[in-house]
């Protein structure tokens, strides 16, 4: 695995790495109760953790195909779960999910920076990474 391919993809893993350990941290230690749009998000970025790992420990460039799939779905849902917060088309349509609203913030920094941000910022950087090294691979297999 070329150099340049291996620091993004480690990029990427960071990015995974911290955004699982910021989540448990905000359950865990915080006590915010995740909620049910929560939960799916997390479903899609834990994995993301030991996919990557075994893609940079293996040398296998391939991994980030399984990133940026799963990034994507995540990606996806992080983006709802933010617009039913945020704009209010969507904040007075949203349905209810569960014990916990997900229209509830728990943190607000900026006016802006809530959690389902926090996700989709880190799905977009893994998404992005994973793309950059899939076009780099393509080049070098060329």
């Amino acid at each position: 695995m070329q150099k340049k391919i291996e620091n993004i993809t480690i990029v990427a893993w960071l990015t995974s790495l911290v955004a699982t350990l910021g989540s448990l941290f905000f359950s865990e230690v915080r006590l915010y109760e995740p909620c049910t749009l929560c939960w799916y998000q997390r479903i899609f970025m834990y994995p993301l953790v030991l996919i990557l790992a075994i893609g940079i420990i293996k040398k296998d460039p391939k991994s980030v195909l399984y990133s940026a799939v799963l990034s994507f779905i995540g990606m996806c849902l992080s983006a709802y779960h933010y617009a039913i917060q945020k704009v209010d088309f969507f904040t007075e349509a949203a349905p209810a999910c569960g014990q916990i609203s997900c229209t509830g913030q728990y943190i607000n920094w900026f006016g802006f920076v809530t959690i389902p941000f926090l996700a989709l910022t880190a799905f977009v950087i893994i998404l992005i990474c994973s793309l950059v090294v899939l076009r780099l691979t393509k080049e070098e297999n060329n």
